[in-house]
């Protein structure tokens, strides 16, 4: 079992920081996570390990967002979202600006097109990991890609017409 997380740590590093969008709250989501994957390991499912150690996280961070909708609203104080330490830096702006408008998808809409767009999931490994139907996995990424297509173009991200 300890190969396999290891196998899926980058994926599930690069899902946590999409789902939080910061690095702490990144490293605390896929650190609870592996804990309660070694803590189950009686329910790894070795054939798609993945899929269970994303239906993990998922569950993580709905209960992380309940949990944070009950407290005040705070501002960190660090906002450092480097995603590894030998990626290249992102452009802050452009980077900001994406995640913003990530923050603006509901968060099931965000996972979604995380798990397809990012990690590359299929929509039946998806709807396994969100406990949702394929149809509802399909319509709600199309509707997420839409609505982050035209808040990006409204900002000039995606669209070269106003310049």
């Amino acid at each position: 079992m300890r190969e396999a997380l290891l196998t899926h740590l980058p994926a599930l590093r690069r899902y946590a920081h999409g789902l939080a969008g910061n690095r702490e709250e990144a490293e605390d989501l896929l650190q609870g996570t592996l804990l309660r994957a070694v803590e189950h390991n009686r329910q790894w499912r070795g054939e798609n390990g993945r899929s269970w150690l994303y239906a993990i996280m998922t569950n993580l961070n709905r209960n992380r967002l309940r949990t944070r909708a009950r407290q005040p609203l705070l501002q960190p104080i660090d906002d450092e979202l480097a995603l590894s330490d030998d990626a290249p830096p992102p452009d802050p702006l452009l980077h900001n600006t994406l995640m913003r408008a990530l923050d603006t998808l509901s968060p099931e809409a965000r996972a979604i097109l995380l798990l397809v767009a990012i990690e590359g999931c299929a929509y039946a490994e998806v709807a396994e990991v969100l406990d949702m139907p394929i149809g509802t996995v399909m319509s709600r990424l199309s509707r997420a890609r839409r609505q982050l297509s035209e808040l990006l173009a409204r900002k000039s991200i995606t669209s070269f017409s106003n310049r």
